[in-house]
């Protein structure tokens, strides 16, 4: 089913809005929720958590890409459940590694998990100026939480690359930053 009529069936209070959403993007809502919590369980909550705030969104909201719209939802969803499960420890999940890496980029504004507006559009301009192949190493580790063995073995590469692609991003995206007017 196409993304508008699945959007229309949320407007209508229809409930096969759940069930087309959960056809069409169920294993992608689950893998996100899967890459950044590493526990089957809490990974399946976090789905159906997704469907419920989709649900509540829309209407008002009316999303012009719906993957977009539910990866975002779950990504948030994810990571504040792994905040709340972690405070106290640092388990052996990659996300510590990940703000960790991006903490010498990006200014921590207090929440990590929700990046103001502005800074979402200059990072948005900053990947657009990126190469392919960088852009989509960048996504996979920061996005997506993927290790950089992963990584390296979706795309065919060496992780000595992927490893050096991620600092040559990192680096690109501080003085981006800077000429932005962003202070780190």
């Amino acid at each position: 089913m196409e993304d508008c009529r699945i959007i229309d069936l949320y407007w209508e209070r229809s409930q096969d809005a759940v069930t087309e959403t959960q056809n069409k993007y169920g294993r992608f809502i689950y893998s996100i929720a899967y890459r950044i919590l590493r526990i089957h369980e809490d990974a399946g909550e976090c789905e159906n958590d997704t469907y419920l705030r989709a649900w509540n969104s829309m209407p008002p909201q009316r999303p012009s890409a719906l993957n977009a719209f539910l990866g975002k939802i779950t990504r948030n969803l994810a990571l504040d459940r792994y905040e709340k499960e972690h405070a106290q420890k640092r388990g052996g999940c990659q996300i510590p590694l990940i703000l960790d890496e991006l903490e010498e980029c990006i200014p921590d504004d207090g929440d990590r998990t929700e990046l103001s507006l502005e800074m979402r559009d200059i990072l948005n301009r900053f990947l657009e100026g990126q190469t392919e192949t960088a852009r989509k190493i960048f996504l996979r580790r920061y996005w997506f939480g993927d290790s950089v063995k992963e990584i390296a073995q979706m795309y065919d590469l060496g992780e000595s690359r992927v490893k050096m692609t991620l600092l040559r991003s990192r680096n690109t995206l501080r003085e981006y930053l800077e000429t932005e007017g962003v202070s780190i």
